[in-house]
């Protein structure tokens, strides 16, 4: 029998995995940059109004990434300026032709800066810039992107700034010249405490919230970070004659429209429309026709299966190089899916819908032969259907849902499906892998699925096919169970299966997602919409949203439903083990943490949270996180730490050496005294948590029948090995399923405790699986292997164990599927083969 964790709590967990974190880590501003007219460009005033005073030295710092491929990068990422009008700037000028792409503009003096770009990541990931300004000894120093540089400085001791990033409008300093960026986590220390805090972590408006002294930022045209993963955003809607039929190019980030005439490429990099008229002549487009760009050939294909008819478009030549004849009749084949393989340098058309007719067949055309050919396959395994999504990999497709029935024939009650299927282009056979748990309202699906398979997760956008005004959704779902969410908003969709066709696209390089939806009028001209969201796109928090947009109020709702069930399915489990049953952790001092997320918290008194993001809740419940500052927050880390890891806490030399090494020791002491009395102050309002130097080094003593600390508990699973049972793996799983440890926090002290539990959980999750027969429970066997995947990509006895469980339940096909991506990954990182094949790691 399933344990009361995997009956009723494993599912609640994946139904909060799977919903997307409402915050998280994505969150800043964006600034409109070039792409914009001068009016519309973004600015940020941190002190709106009058000026920021400091009496002492400060540091500002802040996190900055880029947009890539835009046309411009030039601008100002800040500018100081003080009561005397000496201004301090940092200027983007990445795309100069000397190869200076920071500049700083230091009491009228440039000091340019080059870096290698694409190994710096700004393209990609955040980088932090952090500017001391010594204003006793007038010397500025800034640190980025693994310079650090010291200069002389014009601005004098007890001075006030006005501090203004991107655009502005301050007398005698105006510009609107803003490069592509994104800001976020500004902060401004003065001496060693935090004065002023602005994460930028809005969602709407033109305030940017100050969280230490309420010193709140004005924005000018903002484009938040966390809305544009939230909201949909309309780039471009145009009308062209005929019915066109579209195409993306990943490589270059176009969205291609094949019209009559010529060919419409949109850049997503920088909303430019490009028209390429056709050398050929006018293309003979029927509705129904469908056009694909294969990746691997750098080739535009527009495909009418009616006539077994597909053409290739020369970019050089701008010429097609057959066309279609005039259709004696309409299509039979409307909304069919297609892909490219390149295991036999094949286009697979699957499925579709014509005169009342369902379709299953899977047709093929052979590139290199120019020759087609079909299979039919069994009804049960790929029911007839057409309004699919269908996503690529390497060695096959993955189609979810559709609308269809068995027989194929409308007159017989067809129904919605929601199957998630594999396809494999080698034997040409259909795998059914799940089938989605619908939660509300039925719907259909836009023509691509978006597979990443890194993650096992997709994307799909839905809609219903019952309305003519109907509205697309994006879901997020994994390629391995039977859960999804909702995420982002509504998009408009008129829908009428003949003259209507959606697609969604997704771009690695630009890190978003587009939506395009054609409809095609009684004017014979057919409306085009463009539609772009950021990855990775999150639930909306919006009040009046339904239960799986998860806005925030309704969260804290299901929150409190969420707490009472997991009170009463605790309270049977320790009734079960009083009576008989096996010790689980829940013996264990300590051990009452039971969510693997925030989504579910049973109790939210007197807790410590190391893995994920670092928390800390009080003895009423409320999280008092927001009053450490970094000093204070990592002074309190290091004692606890080297409390529970070594018992004896830590000295007070050992401090010095971590966090003051560049003091002297009266120093340093005085500024350990005066932390540690505000830390003091701070745990006074946790029970059973107090620092003490009994023994000579400082310790957090936590008392575990008053406090919970999650790392506590994990230090007290990896003890001893010969006590685990699955009711314990499944604690564990609980703790660090919530995130890596402390992965918001980056110090180089931690990096050692980080990879110590890495491979004390990896050690853990191995030993376990060794010690049980896998037909016992393969199908946790698969959790544990996923679970070893989260912290080690290419570990080798997990991938076995994954293959074996599967080759159990006689998924052989998958289980195969999973060896081939091992080898791969293999490969791109050690750049070797992997030596065994599948058959011997199954033996």
């Amino acid at each position: 029998m399933k344990s009361c964790f995997q009956k009723y709590l494993l599912p609640i967990f994946i139904v909060f995995s799977f919903s997307g974190p409402i915050s998280g880590q994505y969150y800043g501003l964006s600034f409109a940059s070039s792409e914009a007219i001068q009016d519309l460009r973004t600015g940020l005033d941190l002190s709106p109004g009058k000026t920021l005073c400091f009496d002492n030295n400060f540091q500002l710092s802040f996190d900055v990434s880029f947009q890539p491929d835009q046309l411009e990068y030039f601008g100002y990422i800040f500018r100081i300026i003080n009561q005397r009008n000496q201004n301090f700037d940092l200027i983007s000028n990445l795309t100069s032709p000397n190869g200076s792409q920071f500049v700083i503009i230091n009491q009228g003096n440039a000091a340019p800066h080059s870096f290698d770009l694409e190994n710096t990541g700004i393209f990609n990931q955040w980088a932090k810039f952090t500017f001391d300004f010594d204003l006793e000894n007038r010397l500025l120093t800034y640190s980025f992107l693994g310079i650090k540089k010291t200069e002389p400085l014009s601005f004098e001791k007890n001075s006030c700034f006005k501090i203004l990033f991107g655009s502005n409008d301050y007398p005698k300093f105006k510009t609107t010249d803003v490069p592509p960026m994104n800001i976020r986590n500004i902060t401004i220390h003065e001496g060693d405490y935090l004065r002023y805090e602005w994460l930028l972590d809005e969602y709407s408006g033109k305030v940017a919230k100050e969280k230490i002294e309420g010193q709140d930022g004005q924005v000018e045209n903002p484009l938040w970070v966390k809305k544009m993963r939230m909201e949909w955003k309309l780039l471009k809607s145009f009308s062209v004659e005929g019915p066109i039929s579209v195409a993306f190019e990943e490589s270059e980030e176009l969205i291609h429209f094949v019209g009559l005439d010529s060919l419409i490429s949109f850049s997503c990099a920088n909303n430019q429309m490009i028209h390429t008229p056709y050398e050929s002549g006018r293309l003979h487009l029927s509705r129904g026709n469908q056009s694909l760009f294969n990746q691997y050939t750098g080739q535009l294909y527009t495909i009418y299966p009616d006539q077994q008819k597909i053409a290739v478009f020369d970019e050089k030549t701008r010429t097609w190089d057959k066309n279609f004849d005039p259709p004696e009749r309409i299509t039979d084949n409307w909304q069919f899916n297609k892909f490219y393989s390149r295991q036999d340098s094949s286009i697979y058309l699957l499925g579709g819908y014509g005169h009342f007719i369902y379709k299953n067949k899977v047709k093929r055309y052979h590139i290199p032969t120019a020759t087609w050919d079909s299979i039919m396959p069994p009804s049960d395994s790929f029911v007839p259907r057409y309004l699919s999504a269908l996503g690529q990999v390497d060695s096959g497709a993955y189609i979810l849902g559709g609308y269809g029935t068995e027989t194929g024939q409308q007159i017989h009650n067809p129904t919605n499906l929601y199957d998630l299927l594999y396809f494999n282009v080698k034997d040409t056979t259909f795998e059914k892998i799940t089938e989605l748990k619908i939660k509300n309202e039925e719907f259909v699906f836009a023509n691509s699925l978006i597979i990443q398979e890194k993650t096992r997760t997709y994307y799909g956008l839905t809609f219903s096919k019952h309305l003519f005004n109907s509205n697309l959704r994006l879901i997020k779902g994994s390629l391995d169970s039977a859960d999804y969410s909702l995420v982002g908003n509504k998009i408009p969709y008129k829908f009428y299966d003949i003259n209507a066709f959606a697609d969604l696209f997704y771009s690695p390089n630009l890190d978003r997602f587009f939506a395009v939806t054609l409809f095609h009028n009684t004017d014979n001209q057919t409306e085009v919409s463009i539609y772009s969201i950021a990855n990775p796109p999150l639930p909306l928090a919006q009040e009046g949203e339904p239960f799986w947009n998860y806005g925030l109020n309704y969260i804290l709702l299901v929150v409190a439903g969420l707490v009472a069930l997991v009170g009463v399915i605790l309270y049977i489990s320790r009734k079960k083990l009083s009576i008989g049953q096996a010790p689980s952790i829940e013996s264990i001092p300590n051990s009452h943490i039971s969510s693997p997320d925030e989504g579910v918290i049973q109790d939210r008194k007197n807790i410590i949270y190391l893995f994920g993001v670092f928390q800390m809740f009080d003895s009423e419940g409320n999280d008092i996180t927001k009053n450490f500052t970094p000093l204070i927050r990592e002074l309190f880390l290091v004692m606890l730490l080297f409390t529970i890891r070594w018992e004896r806490g830590i000295s007070s030399e050992k401090l010095k050496d971590l966090l003051w090494f560049d003091k002297p020791a009266e120093s340093a002491r005085n500024n350990r005294s005066v932390n540690i009395a505000k830390l003091k102050a701070i745990l006074a309002k946790v029970d059973g948590c107090h620092i003490s130097k009994e023994t000579g080094y400082w310790k957090v003593n936590t008392d575990p029948t008053k406090i919970r600390v999650d790392y506590l508990k994990y230090h007290h699973i990896v003890q001893d090995k010969n006590t685990l049972n699955k009711s314990i793996i499944q604690e564990l799983i609980a703790i660090v399923h919530r995130g890596g440890f402390l992965s918001n926090l980056e110090h180089e002290w931690l990096d050692s405790f980080k990879a110590e539990i890495s491979n004390e959980v990896i050690d853990i999750y191995i030993h376990f699986a060794n010690s049980m027969d896998i037909a016992e429970d393969p199908e946790f066997m698969i959790e544990i292997a996923n679970y070893i995947s989260y912290f080690d990509l290419v570990n080798e006895e997990a991938m076995m164990l994954k293959c074996k469980a599967l080759v159990h339940l006689g998924k052989h096909s998958l289980a195969k599927k999973v060896f081939d991506n091992f080898r791969k990954e293999y490969k791109n990182i050690y750049n070797e083969d992997f030596i065994k094949d599948f058959q011997t790691i199954l033996d």
